[in-house]
């Protein structure tokens, strides 16, 4: 997606039906939902465009968009087998003449036998599809009530062994004088199916919902989007954006951040056995505590002892000394991945926390008032009084903090050397692709602290010079361009040097230095 293409991704409001179809059926707006200034008219777009270009009413260019998933695209590749092959192949009949009905245009006095209730009807009383069925009106009536009664989108002709897709209009029509309430039901059912079927349209997953659903271009679906809700997420997992964290790694973290609180408690208040490795925590007494499995250890420095000992210390063992050289071997495996695990948490934490707490919300406000004394104060130059540069670094920081957050959670699955294969060709240059990507890492987090601390600094220039303000611009600036180009860099390492010696392939969303784009009503 590109951020100057303005129908990169739109939005579409879950409104009960359109408005020139209820006019025409005769329905009234429902009043109890929201009517917003931009409805979702990309769905006519689309329904128009195959009417026209392969000459067929609107059921059955909605049947073919349907089994295309609402692609256009795939539409134009199947043209290469033939429009009467392509509709055959998608189960659509396309109008026959009918004898009976011909008949009847001409002599609208005669009468048709119903196939269903055996009853003669007048020629208005009837209704034909386009494969050619003829029934009467009441039958047809009562046929559809069941039809969408049950859920169905696309209503086939009675017929049996008929595959031919009914008319919606006549649908709209007959139900809207016995049933105005399951005529509503069908134009939220076609509708639905836009939405349901269509691979490029996904609804906002904010909690409550909010009633909107995201469109996006065919070769866009691995992105992130802004619904109009202020819910930024992922378009392809429907996850809360996580660029640069793969799907799948990013799902892995989530399912196990529910032991993130238990692994910390471990960490601070238990200890291992040095000789079975179990975690051992003391509930009172001296220093020395026995493991299940009978060994003696230290409670200060978790080192193995024997068993005399007296409440002040204990025989043959001295750890007030601290000691330099630590044997890896005496550290259990399972504590080592708990300090990892914490190692990354604290840090995908910390830089969470700043960009939705303190820089969000307090940063966030001094800014703003900033801006707006600065645009106030007329007797300071033009190129002085704008404050965009401030409002414009300030989101780049939001946003270099959330990447910087979510490459840590990258990081604990690529670098764990169990969550993730590499392929076995390529392990060789997981060493080189991991030092360059977490020195880009440690650069990004240099420059987003200098420039956290130089946005603090540009909020409190209550009163200074023009000079000052001049000199806290240029390095505000200066400092914004080096993270955009920082975080570029690390989104490049990821997708090309690191993702690609894995055996899953993976990918991750485009950098957004403004975050994901934000969706436009389709007006």
């Amino acid at each position: 997606m590109t951020s100057d293409d303005e129908e990169a991704c739109d939005y579409f409001y879950d409104d009960d039906d359109d408005a020139e179809e209820d006019a025409a059926a005769g329905l009234e707006e429902d009043s109890s939902l929201p009517t917003p200034e931009g409805r979702a008219d990309y769905w006519k777009q689309d329904l128009s465009t195959v009417m026209n270009l392969l000459n067929i009413n609107q059921h059955q260019a909605r049947a073919l968009l349907i089994h295309h998933r609402w692609s256009m695209d795939g539409i134009y590749d199947s043209l290469d087998m033939g429009r009467e092959r392509m509709l055959r192949n998608s189960g659509i009949v396309l109008q026959e003449v009918n004898s009976i009905a011909a008949a009847g245009s001409m002599t609208p006095w005669r009468t048709v036998t119903c196939k269903v209730c055996f009853e003669d009807f007048s020629m208005d009383a009837v209704s034909t599809m386009d494969c050619g069925h003829c029934f009467c009106n009441d039958c047809w009536t009562e046929y559809f009530h069941a039809a969408v009664e049950s859920g169905k989108k696309q209503i086939r002709c009675m017929e049996v062994k008929c595959s031919a897709f009914c008319d919606e209009d006549l649908v709209r029509f007959l139900l809207v004088q016995k049933y105005p309430d399951m005529a509503k039901n069908f134009n939220r059912f076609l509708l639905g199916s836009y939405l349901e079927d269509n691979a490029s349209v996904k609804w906002c997953p904010s909690t409550p919902n909010c009633g909107h659903a995201i469109r996006v271009g065919t070769d866009e679906r691995c992105c992130e989007v802004e619904c109009p809700c202020g819910l930024s997420f992922c378009f392809n997992c429907m996850g809360h954006a996580h660029s640069p964290c793969p799907c799948t790694i990013w799902e892995k973290w989530n399912a196990s951040r529910s032991e993130g609180e238990n692994i910390k408690w471990i960490l601070a208040n238990t200890k291992s056995c040095p000789k079975c490795f179990k975690a051992i925590e003391k509930n009172g007494g001296c220093n020395l505590v026995r493991c299940k499995c009978g060994q003696c250890m230290c409670w200060l420095c978790g080192g193995g002892t024997g068993q005399d000992h007296t409440w002040n210390s204990i025989t043959g063992h001295s750890c007030n000394r601290y000691e330099e050289e630590i044997c890896v071997e005496t550290v259990h495996t399972g504590r080592q991945q708990m300090q990892r695990y914490k190692h990354y948490h604290d840090r995908f934490k910390i830089h969470g926390d700043s960009s939705y707490g303190v820089e969000k919300q307090k940063l966030g406000a001094a800014i703003e008032e900033r801006v707006r004394l600065l645009e106030s104060d007329r007797e300071r130059p033009l190129a002085i009084r704008d404050g965009d540069w401030l409002t414009r670094a300030h989101r780049r920081l939001l946003v270099s903090r959330q990447v910087l957050s979510r490459s840590y959670v990258f990081a604990y699955y690529m670098f764990g050397g169990h969550e993730l294969r590499t392929r076995p060709a390529e392990r060789a240059n997981l060493g080189v692709a991991r030092n360059l990507f977490e020195h880009q890492q440690e650069q990004l987090e240099r420059h987003v602290e200098h420039l956290s601390r130089s946005l603090a600094e540009s909020a409190d220039l209550a009163g200074a010079p023009d000079a000052e303000i001049v000199k806290q611009k240029q390095t505000a600036i200066t400092l914004t361009k080096t993270v955009e180009r920082l975080c570029g860099e690390m989104y490049k390492c990821i997708q090309d040097e690191l993702l690609t010696l894995l055996v899953e392939p993976m990918s991750i969303a485009a950098y957004r230095p403004d975050g994901p784009d934000r969706a436009k009503p389709a007006i």
